[in-house]
């Protein structure tokens, strides 16, 4: 991990994830994250909601995309999910880095890309 902000700002890719289970859906026990699929869009065949799984990842430079999907595996195995399908994923302004004198500072967006995910476990026939 970087040792500090404005080192992760020039040299390293970032990625924060975390999970939201849904109130209500059904709990399965964890499975193997090597099993859950990466859909990209929601699978027509019956399925229970389990909950989202959000991935936050820094832009410049971005971290590989297969550490990106090991996360999203990850976070979906905990909730006993078969698969994540996407449905949300952009690049949007995070925050603003500002610096310089007072009367003439320097403001730089600092973009994320942010990924979503809804964590499912298919309804057997």
């Amino acid at each position: 991990m970087c040792a500090g902000l404005s080192f992760c700002l020039t040299g390293c890719s970032s990625l924060e994830s975390n999970t939201v289970q849904y109130i209500g859906a059904p709990r399965y026990p964890a499975v193997d994250p090597a099993r859950v699929q990466i859909l990209q869009a929601e699978p027509k065949q019956p399925f229970d909601r389990l909950g989202e799984v959000a991935i936050n990842a820094s832009t410049d430079p971005p971290p590989p995309v297969d550490k990106i999907e090991a996360s999203i595996r990850a976070r979906a195995a905990k909730l006993g999910a078969d698969a994540a399908y996407l449905v949300h994923d952009q690049v949007q302004t995070a925050g603003v880095q500002v610096w310089g004198p007072w009367w003439a500072p320097t403001a730089t967006p600092i973009n994320s890309r942010v990924i979503v995910a809804v964590a499912i476990k298919f309804k057997e026939h």
